[in-house]
């Protein structure tokens, strides 16, 4: 079988699954949501590992896709800062996603478990987003 009729045959979301986080051009029904988690001095590494270990398997049973995740590099926010996106079917389901997550008792357990010796994140700021129908699908 030539290369081009094998591809055609293969579904493209069991071959490249990184696909099936982004919607087709001009489908509005997903949303992204851009969050960025200030932490307090030296607490950086304790988020990281509680993503790593938990929250984002967490994310993904309440309808959560995880897109990406990264630390900047640069100052001021160089070593206390993680930025992540997410994918929600909708703005509705995510609010819902968030109250489910919130409500998880998992979560909850983490989230004491992981705070005994003070609060980790200063600061959450959240935005949502629409993919453009010019943006590269990757």
């Amino acid at each position: 079988m030539k290369r081009r009729a094998l591809l055609k045959a293969l579904p493209a979301a069991g071959i490249f699954p990184r696909l099936a986080l982004f919607p087709p051009a001009g489908d509005s029904s997903g949303v992204f949501e851009l969050r960025e988690y200030t932490t307090y001095e030296g607490k950086l590494p304790a988020l990281l590992d509680r993503f790593h270990e938990h929250t984002m398997a967490i994310f993904e049973r309440h309808g959560m896709k995880n897109v990406a995740y990264w630390t900047p590099t640069d100052e001021p926010l160089k070593g206390k800062s993680l930025i992540y996106i997410l994918r929600h079917p909708s703005r509705e389901a995510a609010t819902a996603n968030w109250k489910a997550f919130e409500a998880d008792p998992e979560w909850q357990q983490v989230r004491a478990k992981t705070e005994e010796k003070g609060k980790i994140v200063e600061k959450v700021v959240a935005t949502f987003m629409e993919l453009t129908d010019f943006s590269a699908r990757i």
